[in-house]
């Protein structure tokens, strides 16, 4: 049977969405928009093709190794896209074996299909072109359409138009269309991989706004398969609004806030600065760490990744990493912030405490708010500094060491 590859469209730029963050790398529940777009593709297929703008390409890795979809993963032969090699189940191979590989788009979405094809191995008989805009597609769809491709060569799901359709010019109403004649196309959409190519071989400089259109610009037929009402298309700042709030309902979020816990400790010696939530302090010895180890600092970053499901600060900031010695931890908040943002996210609220015996931390406690929230992006009044002791027991009370714990509270971003 056929061999199943697959293209991932990711290099817009989201314009109409707003914010600072492509759509396609906006968070939607616990996962990137274009990782929840590539699931029902690597269940029927061998290998992946995500295409997006050349900038981002190290994002895109980056992401999808956080997803456990790290670039070239995947067997050369017999992957959950070879449909002989699973029973005519492409998906019973099992979720994780379809090797994925990242390149550069080009101006036109046409042009980044083009590049995603040229990125296929040439046992590719098969080819789904999917939108990382739609991150609602089903397993089933995508089978479906496969389905579709095999026998048609090209196939396309659509679903009917619910509203009357009016043909307008000049701001005047000159035809109602016969909606039961019209469909609304979607993607994923599949097609034989020479009947695509050879489509856009003769499209020369032609636009066009789906790979279908391709294929009947060149006079091919293209079958229509039943599509989803659910599989819906982020472009506006409303759509991803309406996006986050269903994927967040998927896995039991509220849309409205998410809070994290973070905590850190941190042996005291000689010879040491002390730094404590931004901010140096007189005392005789510092806190032993890799970079500043700052822990007041370190605790907020722990519970703002953990607020958004990012992991902990030793994954993003590795404690062998030379880049990160004697490093300030203010730089590093900096960094965590703009993860809590380039996941969709906005920081409404920190709160820290710090355990010392000793040196008294209340003189320094407005001065971290201050360094803190310039760090974080936020208003002082958004950050609380607590300190406290442990009545001279454990590693705190002996002097031994000072630790921190924070909680964080992020909130969905107004786009």
């Amino acid at each position: 049977m056929a061999r199943i590859g697959s293209i991932l469209v990711a290099a817009g730029a989201g314009t109409r969405v707003g914010g600072g963050v492509p759509k396609q790398f906006v968070t939607l529940g616990a996962e990137p928009m274009f990782v929840r777009a590539l699931r029902p593709l690597i269940a029927v297929s061998s290998e992946i093709v995500v295409v997006t703008a050349p900038s981002e390409i190290s994002t895109a890795e980056r992401l999808l190794a956080d997803a456990g979809l790290g670039v070239g993963a995947g067997p050369a032969d017999g992957g959950p896209g070879d449909r002989e090699s699973t029973g005519g189940d492409p998906g019973a191979a099992g979720a994780k074996r379809a090797a994925v590989t990242v390149v550069a788009g080009g101006e036109r979405r046409q042009d980044s299909v083009r590049r995603g094809l040229e990125a296929l191995t040439d046992a590719v008989e098969i080819v789904l072109v999917h939108d990382a805009a739609r991150p609602f597609a089903t397993d089933d769809l995508a089978r479906r359409v496969v389905e579709a491709a095999e026998r048609a060569g090209a196939a396309v799901p659509a679903i009917a138009v619910p509203d009357t359709v009016k043909r307008v010019e000049d701001s005047s109403v000159v035809a109602t269309l016969d909606r039961g004649v019209l469909r609304l196309s979607q993607t994923p959409q599949g097609f034989a991989r020479r009947v695509l190519e050879e489509a856009y071989r003769g499209l020369g400089d032609h636009a066009v706004t789906d790979d279908a259109q391709a294929v009947e610009l060149a006079g091919g037929a293209v079958a229509v398969v039943e599509g989803d009402p659910m599989n819906t298309k982020v472009t506006t700042p409303l759509d991803l609004d309406d996006a986050r709030a269903r994927a967040n309902r998927e896995i039991g979020l509220d849309a409205a806030a998410r809070a994290g816990l973070g905590s850190d400790t941190h042996r005291l010696v000689a010879g040491r600065r002390l730094v404590l939530g931004g901010v140096e302090i007189p005392f005789e010895k510092g806190l032993d760490g890799h970079s500043d180890a700052d822990v007041a600092t370190h605790a907020i970053m722990d519970a703002l990744l953990g607020a958004v499901a990012a992991g902990d600060i030793g994954r993003h900031f590795p404690p062998d990493d030379p880049a990160y010695k004697d490093v300030s931890s203010l730089s590093l908040l900096k960094r965590v912030a703009a993860i809590v943002r380039e996941r969709g996210h906005a920081i409404r609220s920190v709160d820290v405490t710090i355990t010392a015996e000793a040196p008294k931390i209340a003189p320094h406690v407005s001065a971290m708010r201050r360094a803190l929230a310039a760090a974080a992006g936020i208003g002082a009044d958004a950050i609380s500094v607590k300190a406290t002791t442990t009545e001279g027991t454990g590693p705190e009370g002996e002097g031994l060491a000072i630790s921190a714990r924070a909680i964080a509270v992020v909130s969905v971003a107004s786009p």
